[in-house]
């Protein structure tokens, strides 16, 4: 039972770390510090969506998802929880750069927004 409640935390973490890859910038407009966290984590979030390289998190939750008697999954993240709820008929390749595209696309929006207001005080 404790490997599935940890499945469970991983999830969650993988959850939280893609918002803020995609949104982390509002947060880095209140606390400037932020940014030093958050553009690698958005490199990286881009990186693995531009490049098709699988998160550490998702071996993870599906080791620990094995060791709780459950049969894991075969697919990465994205692939498994989102998929079927937004590319009904599978993740491709297109579908992958989107999500990074979209994901640079906010974020050099929420900078740019943040260099102005900054340049304006």
């Amino acid at each position: 039972m404790i490997y599935i409640w940890l499945a469970d935390v991983v999830l969650l973490l993988h959850l939280g770390f893609i918002l803020f890859v995609v949104l982390g910038g509002l947060l880095a407009g209140c606390w400037p510090r932020l940014v030093w966290l958050h553009i690698p984590a958005a490199l990286w979030g881009m990186a693995t969506e531009f490049f098709s390289i699988v998160c550490p998190l998702t071996p993870l939750e599906n080791t620990l998802r094995r060791l709780g008697g459950e049969a894991g999954y075969p697919v990465g993240f994205i692939e498994h929880y989102l998929t079927a709820a937004i590319y009904p008929q599978g993740l491709t390749r297109e579908h992958q750069f989107a999500l990074g595209a979209f994901a640079l696309l906010v974020n050099l929006a929420i900078y740019w927004r943040l260099a102005l207001i900054r340049r304006r005080s």
